[in-house]
């Protein structure tokens, strides 16, 4: 109950993770491979792309007693710019105000911790998932 209507569940095989199939865009790649070891691990992914006045989230999910708020980067192998280092201080508030946004009209979630996450995922040339990096408590919500 209360995750009616707040965002598709991806259920995807492990093989459509081993290569782009080219129909999606690579940060939408990144995002549905993300969402996929989540949901691996047990959890449940009640929102993606979620927006505010403030930002998006790009993806939300309940894992015990933890309401995950994740955002994800992707990039290329050899790229030279951290995809850790673009979640700038800057950013971080806009997802923390997003957050309070998304508890506010979802308040069936306040009882549950909420925690800040952020996860990498490179792709090699050929598509593939070379290398992800998930950091969970990347940073506090007290900026």
């Amino acid at each position: 109950a209360g995750a009616k209507g707040m965002g598709a569940v991806l259920l995807a095989p492990e093989a459509l993770f081993g290569q782009n199939p080219g129909v999606m865009n690579s940060g939408q790649f990144g995002e549905a491979y993300v969402a996929w070891r989540l949901e691996k691990k047990g959890a449940r992914i009640l929102a993606r792309n979620w927006h505010s006045r403030y930002g998006e989230i790009d993806i939300i999910a309940q894992y015990q007693k933890l309401l995950l708020f994740v955002e994800v980067k992707t990039r290329h192998q050899g790229s030279e710019s951290d995809p850790l280092e673009a979640v700038t201080k800057g950013k971080q508030r806009r997802l923390i105000c997003t957050a309070q946004a998304f508890l506010l009209q979802k308040q069936e979630w306040r009882s549950y911790q909420p925690r800040f996450d952020v996860a990498a995922v490179w792709l090699g040339e050929s598509g593939k998932v070379c290398a992800f990096t998930y950091v969970p408590g990347a940073f506090d919500a007290r900026l």
